[in-house]
């Protein structure tokens, strides 16, 4: 039955096309403006029998199309040619005969898009050609000022005109070879198209989003290299419409795009680079904050979902790991386009918008976060977040310190938030967390690694001008700072991945959004409690002991020296939250175990060395270096011989070691000895020109990183002092400027009063050039390539500076200290000392804290049993 109904329905079509030719000629050379009319069958009789791989049919279709751009080009009134002189009389009937005359001229052009494809190119000046005629006529049938403009263009996008759109765009770019090239009436069709959403009379409903603007045509990898144009119109306010249903799509069902595929592209990549570069025409618009809120919903989540093979750094996956994962591998021109899209100035463009409606720095507000308020910060921290989950945080940080009131309204919003207790607020506003996260995480995120990135660069306006924040609000920083770190560690822990950027962290970051944000806040909150607490080491504006939590007691220690609990992890992610006088004990009963698995072969292996009182450095150093690592954790002992070779008399059962230390460490760090150096406070740091002194330097450095770290070894207290930037090289930490005084006070005075210089700076004929003079001999030191003919300005003065206090608090003695590094973890491990700041490193190696000596917490520690 069905097919003798089609056989039927062809034999009539057949028929129908023989009278229509009959009647109006085989080139349509009868056909005149009345047959347009609503008296006429013409358009009926057409579209009844048109089949667009039929020749004759389609040239009829293209000979038809002319005509009437003749007809329109004369009357200059097309409504009159389909209506007469009374539109609204057959207002359903034309607007009938409109939407399948223009289906059918889209319809003709995707049924022949390979063989016209040449005819695609440089349309403009080929104006007679089949396709271009078929498009000027669709730029005449829908342009937005005639009354069927909408009830056309939604007709057409549920007959899957963005799907035809997609694969004549898609033949295009196959063949297109030449970016000189370009279809500006295929352009002309699409920007009347997307501007339709933007009439008045526009009453388009929601329809299939599979079918809609932004995945088919959005979704077209590189789509604005051909279509230049149409970015713009996008970017008005007529993409908002547009941007608002894809973000409503992806809030209720973000898989919608991460299945298709545009050739080798993935789909939600395509649509994620596309928008971006809109993006940054948008958002320079005044009235772009709408727009710029549902963008930021839509560029979260495809970052959210890209984020497994958009990562920053040096990490990739290697063939094994592809084959195994349901990663696709990102095409590196679309990683590049998105990278670039990217940029710090569109980031901070985004951000100044999203958080206009916050308010300014300096409002004291109270009282709740209004609901709009609490949506923009939302959306502004989510956007910067997973952005710093993809682009290495350096391209963004001074920018969004310096050039966006980011800190300053997150604090406001923060402490507003702490003093009102309203923590499930912000997460019924987050588009992609569960509302079980605590409201001031994704605020965390994004503030710590911010501020922390303006206290690496301020100088004492810390602490004399406030800024960027009061010491008053500091200190209510470090109480929720403190609280968070303890609530996600101590409190509800939960499962979280031990590196970022590895495989499972990845996984964690798609499948798990809430635990990986709870391990990202861990980190940025940790290094910015870490800041502040090396601040107010410097100079006190709180007591240290606000740093610490009231919880870590008898409990908390007898977990603590059992690797992954929940103790342990405290201290090794946030160990300033546990007081120093409890840290201690549990290194001195990690070197105590450590002690006494070596005791036992100790017994056997004791090694015995006879020293010279007048040669004690070299004697030591000859014997002691060629030790290995089990033989240095084993017991030691040591006799002395006078200047005649006689050893003196006693035994050695700790107390003559102990007093060789001391005076192998007075020696070997004597600034006389020409290894070590002192700041202005007789503090000790490698000498950068101990090359010029010994010749095997780095040697001598190695061996006295094992000496420092056998006495911590032993618990023996060496008069040592130390310089805070040295410490942190046994920390395995990189210097800032705001280390420089440590070094060198002079220096960093120079270079704030450069920081501050009002004038012109390049008059000072200063260069990327670092001058060193060590023991007469004066050196020069390019800071970067072709520096000594490079100008500092008061553009790159800022560099210039943090170059100058890189160099020498990082550079200069970056051999001595890495020897000095290896030496030392011979004997003490890593994690045992990253539990202590610089300071307190120090007084484990020679000092006292609050009135108790290190020994009676190290003679208390073994009467506990080892805590």
């Amino acid at each position: 039955k069905i097919f003798r109904g089609r056989r039927v329905v062809e034999s009539e079509r057949f028929k129908v096309r023989q009278r229509f030719f009959l009647t109006y000629g085989q080139r349509c050379e009868q056909v005149n403006r009345q047959c347009f009319g609503p008296k006429s069958n013409f358009l009926y009789q057409l579209v009844f029998f048109f089949n667009p791989r039929h020749v004759a049919d389609f040239s009829a279709l293209v000979e038809i199309c002319r005509l009437l751009c003749e007809f329109a080009q004369d009357s200059g009134d097309i409504v009159s040619i389909f209506a007469g002189s009374d539109y609204l009389s057959h207002r359903g009937l034309v607007d009938y005969r409109i939407k399948i005359l223009a289906h059918a001229c889209i319809l003709a052009v995707y049924e022949n898009r390979s063989q016209f494809i040449d005819q695609l190119f440089m349309t403009n000046e080929m104006p007679n050609q089949p396709v271009n005629i078929l498009m000027d006529a669709m730029i005449l049938l829908i342009d937005g000022r005639l009354p069927w403009a909408c009830k056309t263009v939604c007709y057409l996008c549920r007959r899957n005109a963005y799907s035809m759109f997609r694969e004549i765009i898609l033949t295009v770019k196959k063949n297109l070879h030449s970016s000189n090239k370009s279809i500006a009436s295929l352009e002309h069709v699409l920007a009347l198209f997307v501007s339709h959403a933007d009439l008045q009379t526009c009453t388009c409903s929601n329809h299939d989003p599979q079918l809609s603007f932004v995945i088919q045509i959005i979704g077209i990898p590189f789509l604005w290299q051909l279509f230049p144009n149409l970015k713009e119109v996008f970017a008005s306010h007529t993409g908002q419409r547009y941007v608002h249903q894809m973000a409503d799509y992806l809030k209720g069902n973000a898989s919608l795009l991460l299945f298709g595929t545009c050739g080798d592209f993935p789909v939600h990549a395509c649509v994620l680079g596309n928008l971006l570069e809109a993006a940054r025409v948008a958002v320079l618009r005044p009235d772009s904050s709408d727009w710029a809120m549902d963008f930021a919903i839509g560029m979260t989540l495809l970052l959210q979902e890209l984020s497994q093979i958009l990562t920053k750094g040096d990490y990739t996956l290697d063939e094994d790991e592809v084959a195994e994962s349901d990663v696709q591998a990102l095409d590196m021109d679309l990683k590049q386009q998105i990278f670039n899209a990217l940029d710090p100035q569109f980031l901070q463009q985004l951000t100044n918008v999203l958080l206009g409606v916050a308010p300014p720095r300096g409002d004291l507000q109270k009282g709740r976060p209004k609901d709009k308020e609490v949506a923009a910060v939302t959306a502004a921290c989510s956007v910067l977040y997973v952005t710093f989950n993809v682009l290495p945080l350096e391209r963004l940080m001074t920018v969004l310190a310096y050039r966006t009131e980011l800190v300053a309204i997150l604090w406001n919003f923060m402490k507003r938030y702490h003093e009102n207790e309203m923590m499930p607020s912000i997460s019924e506003q987050s588009f992609y967390l569960t509302v079980e996260a605590s409201g001031l995480l994704l605020p965390l995120a994004v503030f710590c690694p911010v501020y922390k990135h303006m206290l690496m660069i301020v100088d004492n306006e810390f602490y004399e001008l406030g800024e960027p924040l009061s010491l008053k609000d500091i200190k209510l920083l470090i109480v929720i700072l403190k609280q968070t770190l303890w609530q996600i560690l101590w409190l509800n822990p939960s499962q979280i991945p031990n590196s970022p950027m590895s495989r499972e962290g990845l996984s964690a970051m798609k499948k798990q959004p809430l635990e990986f944000l709870q391990y990202k806040v861990c980190m940025v909150a940790s290094e910015l409690m870490s800041q502040l607490q090396h601040w107010n080491s410097r100079r006190e504006f709180t007591s240290p002991s606000d740093f610490n939590v009231d919880g870590a007691g008898d409990m908390f220690m007898s977990q603590a020296i059992t690797e992954n609990s929940r103790a342990n992890e405290v201290l090794r992610l946030a160990p300033f939250l546990v007081p120093f006088t409890i840290r201690a004990k549990i290194f001195n009963s990690q070197l105590g175990a450590s002690r006494k698995r070596d005791g036992a072969h100790s017994i056997f292996t004791r090694t015995r060395f006879k020293m010279r009182r007048d040669h004690i450095l070299e004697d030591a150093f000859s014997h002691l270096n060629a030790l290995s690592e089990e033989d240095l954790r084993g017991v030691i002992r040591i006799s002395f011989v006078n200047e005649l070779g006689v050893e003196e008399a006693g035994i050695d059962g700790g107390g003559i070691f102990k007093d060789f230390m001391e005076n192998i460490t007075r020696s070997a760090f004597d600034v006389q000895y020409g290894l070590f150096k002192e700041t202005a406070d007789h503090l000790l740091y490698p000498n950068p020109g101990s090359g010029l002194v010994h010749e095997n330097h780095h040697q001598y450095f190695h061996f006295l990183g094992t000496i420092l770290a056998k006495a911590m070894f032993e618990g023996i207290l060496v008069d040592i002092p130390f310089a805070t930037f040295f410490l942190s090289k046994l920390k395995q930490k990189y210097n800032y400027l705001n280390d420089l005084p440590s070094l060198d006070p002079e220096l960093y005075r120079h270079l704030i009063f450069l920081k501050h210089y009002k004038g012109n700076i390049s008059q000072l004929e200063l260069y990327f050039v670092i001058v060193n003079n060590e023991y007469g001999e004066q050196t020069e030191e390019e800071l970067l390539p072709g520096g000594k003919s490079m100008r500092v300005t008061n553009d790159n003065v800022i560099t210039f500076i943090h170059l100058v206090a890189n160099y020498r608090l990082n550079f200069q003695i970056r051999e001595q200290s890495a020897h000095f590094l290896r030496g030392f973890q011979h004997l003490i491990k890593k994690d045992w000392i990253d539990m202590f700041n610089e300071h307190e490193l120090q007084l484990l190696i020679s000092g006292s804290v609050d009135g108790m000596d290190v020994d009676d917490l190290r003679s208390h520690a073994n009467y506990s049993g080892g805590y």
